[in-house]
């Protein structure tokens, strides 16, 4: 296998994973350093060379060589010392006045199972996650909660549009304090991509008939998203009443007793529709440039802030890219994770697609990681990593290297409610430094 085949998969028409791969970006570096360091800098002249006691030659060294090499080793020292002393997956977090007891969190996945479609969780979510919370993850993200009865992705989501939902969080909420966890809520509207099909209902993959239940759906253009039903373009008053509705789906999340609140501004949902030049086509203040396919998000971001106590923290969800030439891509998350750092957003949960049907995704072990890395890096903000994260060692090199503040466990968490208490063991952690309710310490492994 040739260097380039190796390398296929890490390669895609609108981004190039290669370039994020940084030994092995260092170790081409150094290679060409070295190949250059060969010749004169006129292009081909030999330098004058030493004999070494095997009777080799070695290249001359310039007068600043040996500075050189001090700068290095001491470059490669603070490299080791930031690594050493880089938090661990069982550190705590501090998100404003919350401290998260470990950096392993369960991010939302939709479970469809508001089976009387009625908005409200009911004891299967309870054990769903509580179960987890038991398990030893840090936050546990609830599946996304709309904000609206037709911003719901299926019939069987839950939600947080009226008052009489809020009851029904508030004893799962509890249970996840009580076994230890930060419990937490993803608020949503599902723009185009509402009204679909689940295990539940049928129709998957495509948009439910009315007469079955589905309803007209909205976006910020009609332009259909797949198979899915056109939906309706929204006017700049339907707009300010969805940002309404965020806040005061916030507020009820608050009194339901969550302690953080993530906004979904991603995977092709509402907000991330207005974010997309291949999605948003509109010509008022809400679309355009960067600032004006934003403007929705930024006002929710307000809007919730202003509703929730101010030490509760503020989390957004973001696709860092569309996979899709044109469209939205590392740059734009950057400059956007920037503006909501300033808008008092705590931190930004990392991931990507979604947004745009007919992509090609190189689906991989890390395959999101390095987005969350430049995010960390470029916009100076904490991150969460997601994507494919299955096993302890792999997680744990993820926040040693610097990549994340916290890593998400998404479907390894599903085979296994207890995930972090395993990561544990195979880390090292006694027992008695891991996330074990004193009930399951005498099962620990």
């Amino acid at each position: 296998m040739n260097d380039t085949e190796q390398h296929d998969d890490l390669k895609h028409e609108n981004f190039d994973f290669r370039g994020f791969d940084l030994p092995e970006l260092k170790a081409v570096t150094e290679a060409a350093s070295a190949k250059s360091g060969k010749n004169s800098a006129d292009g081909g002249t030999p330098q004058s060379s030493a004999k070494t006691k095997s009777g080799k030659r070695k290249p001359a060294e310039g007068p600043d060589a040996k500075s050189g090499r001090k700068k290095g080793k001491a470059v490669a020292k603070e490299d080791k010392n930031a690594k050493k002393n880089r938090p661990g997956l069982f550190t705590p977090m501090t998100l404003r006045g919350l401290t998260v007891r470990n950096r392993i969190w369960l991010p939302p996945m939709c479970t469809y199972s508001a089976f009387a479609r009625d908005g409200r969780p009911t004891p299967f979510h309870y054990q769903h996650y509580v179960s987890r919370a038991f398990g030893g993850f840090g936050m546990i993200i609830a599946e996304a909660t709309a904000v609206a009865p037709e911003g719901r992705i299926s019939p069987c989501d839950v939600g947080l549009w009226e008052d009489g939902q809020i009851d029904a969080w508030r004893w799962i909420v509890d249970g996840i304090r009580e076994a230890g966890a930060v419990p937490a809520v993803q608020l949503n509207h599902a723009g185009r991509k509402a009204s679909t099909g689940c295990f539940a209902v049928g129709y998957e993959g495509q948009s439910v008939p009315e007469e079955a239940g589905g309803w007209s759906t909205v976006a910020p253009s009609p332009i259909a998203f797949g198979g899915l039903n056109t939906p309706r373009a929204l006017s700049v008053d339907e707009i300010h009443g969805l940002v309404g509705a965020f806040a005061a789906a916030a507020g009820r999340a608050v009194a339901a007793g969550f302690q953080a609140i993530e906004i979904h501004a991603a995977h092709g949902y509402l907000i991330s529709q207005f974010l997309d030049p291949l999605i948003n086509e509109r010509e008022d203040e809400y679309g355009g440039d960067l600032n004006g396919r934003s403007r929705f998000l930024v006002e929710v971001v307000d809007a919730v802030r202003g509703t929730v106590p101010q030490e509760m923290p503020v989390l957004v969800r973001v696709s860092a890219t569309d996979w899709a030439a044109g469209g939205w891509d590392l740059d734009q998350t950057i400059a956007l994770s920037k503006v909501l750092k300033e808008h008092g957003v705590d931190l930004v949960d990392v991931s990507t697609g979604g947004m745009v049907s007919g992509v090609s995704i190189p689906v991989k072990p890390d395959y999101q990681v390095p987005f969350s890395e430049q995010v960390r890096l470029k916009a100076d903000v904490p991150v969460t990593a997601v994507g494919l994260i299955t096993k302890p060692k792999q997680a744990a090199k993820i926040l040693a290297r610097g990549q994340a503040d916290a890593v998400e466990i998404g479907r390894a968490a599903l085979r296994d409610p207890s995930w972090p208490l395993r990561a544990a063991s195979k880390l090292g952690v006694p027992t008695a430094e891991a996330p074990y309710a004193p009930q399951y310490v005498t099962g620990a492994y």
